[in-house]
Order: C-alpha cells, then sequence, then structure tokens
C-alpha cells in the first residue's frame, strides 16, 4: 500500500509521492516564542514529528524545517512587561521550548529559522512583490493585494466576499481593500526595527515563512503544515504571496492538525484555559503524553482532561509491563535466542505489524497503530503463559515491538535503564540486609520501593519486581 495524505487543499487523501524520490522536503510553523508552550502547542510539535519519522522509515531523507517566530507585538508587549529586550525574551522561551520537546521524545529539527536572523530574506521578498505590483506601500506600511492573487481563500475555502463580510480583519485606512494584508509595518517609537527601502520598521507575520521556505527549502515544497488555526489567515496569506511570485505551487501537500478542547471550549490563551507542558511533564511522561496525543487521529479534534492522561498513563503501562516481562524471561534464558521463530508467532507477528504499516500509511492512523500495538501486548502475554516459550520467539516479540515503538515513542528504553538500574540496586540492597538479618533496613527499603511504585514479586525463576 502506498502512503495516503489527506490533503487540506484539496480536500482529499492522495498518494504521497514527493518531489524527488527519496528525499521529502517539509515545513512546519513553528512556536511565537514569548511563552512557555502549551498543551495545545504540543499537538502540532508531536504530530510532525510522527510524521517527518514515518516518512524517514520509509527511506526517506526529510529536511525538517520550523522556523521561530522571535519578533512580533506580543514580544514587544512581553519585553516591556519584564523590563528587557525582544532578543532577550527570545531566548528565554526558545531554550525553554527546546527544553519541552526533548521531554516529550521530539527530534530538532533540520532547522530552526529565525526571523530576526532572515531579515534580508524577508525584505528581499517583499521588495520582489512591490516591484510585480502585487504589493504597495502606503505610511511605510507595506500591503499585499489580495485581488492581484484571484485563488485567495483557496486553501480555507472562502472567497474574497465571504472574507470581507464574515472574517476578522482590522478596518486600517491605509490599505486599499479591507482583505488585504500586511508585509512590513513601520516601526512606533521606541520599538525594535530594520532599516527597509519602505522606512524603519519590521515584517509581518505571514511573510516570513514565505521566504524561510523559498530560501531552505525551495519554491514547491512536499509538505507544509501546522495547526488548524494556521489555515486562515496564515497559511491562505502564506500561500497567495508565494505563489503569485512565483507561479508555481508553494507546497504539494498542506496538512493541519485538530484543535485541542478543554471541557467543551477549545484551547485559546484568552480563555485562561492554555495548560504548560513545563508542569504537565512534572507529572507525566513523555510516553504518556504521546500516547495521548497519538491515540486519536491527527485531523480531529481532542479532548484534554487529566483523566484522559491518567487513562493514557495505564495504557502504557500495560504495553511497557508487556515489554519488560518479555524482556526478563529472555535474560533469564542461558542459551540465548538461538534457532527459528516458530511459524505460529512468525505469522502472527507479521500480521501485527503489516496492519500497523497499513493503518499508518492511511493518513498516519495512529489510534488503529496503536491498536496494533494492543495486539502485540496480547500476543506477548498470551506466549509468556508458556514456561517453555522458544528464546527466539521471545527475541522475535521485542524486534516487531521495536519497529512499531520507534515512531510511536510510547516506552523509553533509556529512561527505563535509568529508573530500572536504581530498582536494582535497592533490591540487591534489600537481599543483603536480609541475609545480615538487617530487617529494619530491608523494610525501610521495601517501602522506598513501594513509593517509587514498585511491587516484589517471587516467581519460578527468582523474585523480580514490576511498577504498580
Amino acid at each position: 500500500m502506498a502512503l495516503q495524505i489527506y490533503n487540506t487543499m484539496t480536500r482529499s487523501k492522495e498518494q504521497f509521492v514527493p518531489l524527488e524520490s527519496g528525499k521529502v522536503k517539509m515545513y512546519v510553523c513553528g512556536p511565537t516564542v514569548y511563552g512557555y508552550m502549551h498543551i495545545g502547542n504540543a499537538r502540532p510539535v508531536i504530530v510532525f514529528d510522527m510524521i517527518r519519522t514515518y516518512l524517514e522509515q520509509l527511506g526517506n531523507e526529510v529536511r525538517y524545517i520550523t522556523n521561530f517566530t522571535d519578533v512580533d507585538d506580543k514580544l514587544i508587549r512581553k519585553a516591556e512587561e519584564m523590563k528587557t529586550t525582544v532578543a532577550k525574551v527570545s531566548e528565554i522561551f526558545i531554550n525553554a521550548y527546546r527544553e519541552d520537546i526533548e521531554g516529550l521524545g521530539v527530534k530538532p529539527a533540520t532547522m530552526n529559522p529565525r526571523v530576526t536572523e532572515s531579515m534580508d530574506l524577508i525584505i528581499e521578498f517583499i521588495k520582489e512583490l512591490v516591484d510585480k505590483g502585487f504589493a504597495y506601500e502606503s505610511g511605510g506600511d507595506v500591503y499585499f493585494h489580495t485581488s492581484k492573487f484571484p485563488e485567495y481563500g483557496k486553501l480555507s475555502g472562502q472567497n474574497l466576499e465571504e472574507l470581507q463580510f464574515g472574517i476578522r480583519i482590522d478596518v486600517d485606512s491605509r490599505k486599499e481593500k479591507p482583505e488585504d494584508f500586511v508585509l512590513w509595518k513601520a516601526a512606533k517609537p521606541g520599538e525594535i526595527h530594520w532599516h527597509s527601502p519602505w522606512g524603519e520598521g519590521r515584517p509581518g507575520w505571514h511573510i516570513e515563512c514565505s521566504a524561510m521556505v523559498r530560501e531552505f527549502l525551495g519554491e514547491t515544497i512536499d509538505i507544509h503544515g501546522g495547526g488548524q488555526d494556521l489555515q486562515f489567515p496564515h497559511h491562505e496569506c502564506e500561500c497567495a504571496q508565494t505563489e503569485v511570485l512565483t507561479g508555481k505551487p508553494m507546497s504539494n501537500y498542506w496538512m493541519h492538525n485538530g484543535f485541542i478542547n478543554i471541557g467543551d471550549e477549545k484551547m485559546s490563551k484568552s480563555l485562561g484555559n492554555g495548560l504548560l507542558v513545563k508542569d504537565i511533564r512534572q507529572r507525566f511522561k513523555a510516553g504518556t503524553i504521546r500516547y495521548f496525543m497519538l491515540s486519536t487521529h491527527y485531523r480531529n479534534p481532542l479532548n484534554f482532561s487529566q483523566d484522559s492522561l491518567i487513562s493514557a498513563e495505564k495504557s502504557v503501562e500495560r504495553i511497557s509491563m508487556a515489554e519488560s516481562n518479555v524482556k526478563h524471561r529472555l535474560e533469564l534464558t542461558e542459551a540465548g535466542p538461538q534457532g527459528d521463530v516458530s511459524p505460529q508467532i512468525e505469522g502472527k507477528l507479521s500480521a501485527i505489524v503489516a496492519n500497523f504499516h497499513a493503518k499508518m500509511q492511511d493518513d498516519f492512523n495512529t489510534p488503529d497503530a496503536i491498536t496494533a500495538v494492543f495486539d502485540w501486548v496480547s500476543l506477548t502475554n498470551l506466549t509468556l503463559t508458556d514456561n517453555a516459550a522458544a528464546p527466539a520467539d521471545l527475541a522475535a516479540l521485542l524486534v516487531a515491538y521495536d519497529e512499531m515503538n520507534a515512531l510511536l515513542r510510547l516506552t523509553d528504553e533509556q529512561e527505563k535503564e535509568v529508573a530500572s538500574e536504581e530498582v536494582e540496586r535497592l533490591i540487591a540492597e534489600r537481599v543483603e540486609a536480609r541475609t545480615n538479618k538487617n530487617w529494619s533496613r530491608s523494610d525501610e527499603i521495601r517501602d522506598e520501593l513501594s513509593a517509587m511504585g514498585i511491587l516484589l514479586e517471587d516467581t519460578p525463576q527468582g523474585m523480580r519486581w514490576r511498577r504498580k
């Protein structure tokens, strides 16, 4: 089965064919760095990291760009509140962003270009639009002529008449038409600014991504992504200003993830319901947060609650327990994973993994892919009921899980190894204390392990531990 992607532009699933075989050019709009990442920001970060990873697993070299908007009205206001500079504000929150994505098990992008470091590119892009008559200067500002791009509205499915009456558009006497949007803003007194052919100022929001995409990926890219809230006006405006200038499609596939809702309301900082990722990470592991995000299809709305994260945590624990149990059994096998995998296990594992990939190739259907992981859990638990399970079968179970988990990243082997080392150290100390009849220390360690969520169990193969 060939990979199918839902293209927002055509409102249909299409077979994914990259511009260049084996290479994918992908741009996802990044954060405006004036505050900490909230759970709504985390969804596109995890979703498009998953998409990028799966494209790589299919054998593609992915050049993945996500930008930092490090100057705009919000940053200027934040700098005033903090009594510091825009540059210092952006640096604080870029570092916090990097810490959060690492804590979510997300790989760094190929590049993170910043607006403040791309000013020459942005000014040149605007100048080309002005020189070709697609933009105009008015009072030190520069605006895009939406009427010069007849297809304006094609991405969001709206037309100019609807935009004039049904969409929020700032009323500004400097515009020739209300729906025209700003490319360059004249600087207000005391504001951060750059020199341009139209005077001192700074770029509008939409132009930065067009300039960065062209510079770092080319005039046409394979995938342009972001949250559903960016479809209009941000992506619509990007599309218009790029395509009117190049005469080519900006992106062959446009992808948008759905909103996160809290209660019955769409997540919004203005509603005060923005939960910070750095706080959520204090309570829940990366795998739990990733499970929560990926257990709903990326295009569907996602309802957030503490209970939903607790439920995700229990589900990940069930997967982790199966993985730990099969590893434990394999470690106890003196001969190691010799011999051939039994036909029965091989056939069932092949079907599970094939189903996993079939779901992923159907527009990255992670909920059904996770169902395939639970099919693996069931097969693993059934196999482990046989005390004589062949080592080769146990090893094959782990290979299959590793293939699926390499994409989903629900359990973190490095994190588990660190935790396991500490648990094993305490267990060894407890065994020594019991040997020396130091019952008080033995009880202390038992209580310490219990507080860590660890249960000790006697098995035919000896004492082992598991998490509650």
